[in-house]
């Protein structure tokens, strides 16, 4: 992934995901570790996002498709261990 895309997909995360998700990816107290997420599920992920999944709302309404994209280049690449 191209290095702005993965920081547009952190601010992104940032101001959007980190409240359930946890800064950084790291420590979700109620929402799946994204940092655990299977990296050959990016249709699984598109799906969620856009559409929500239990608890998760769908954010069709707020980000675009290339918002997602740049969501999952920062789940997949954005944040080492």
């Amino acid at each position: 992934f191209a290095p702005e895309q993965i920081a547009k997909g952190e601010a992104l995360f940032a101001h959007n995901c980190a409240t359930c998700h946890g800064v950084r990816m790291r420590n979700p107290q109620w929402a799946i570790n994204l940092k655990e997420f299977p990296h050959d599920a990016h249709a699984r992920f598109v799906d969620s996002v856009t559409f929500g999944k239990r608890n998760m709302p769908a954010w069709e309404d707020v980000l675009n498709p290339a918002d997602i994209e740049a969501l999952w280049s920062y789940v997949v690449a954005g944040e080492p261990d």
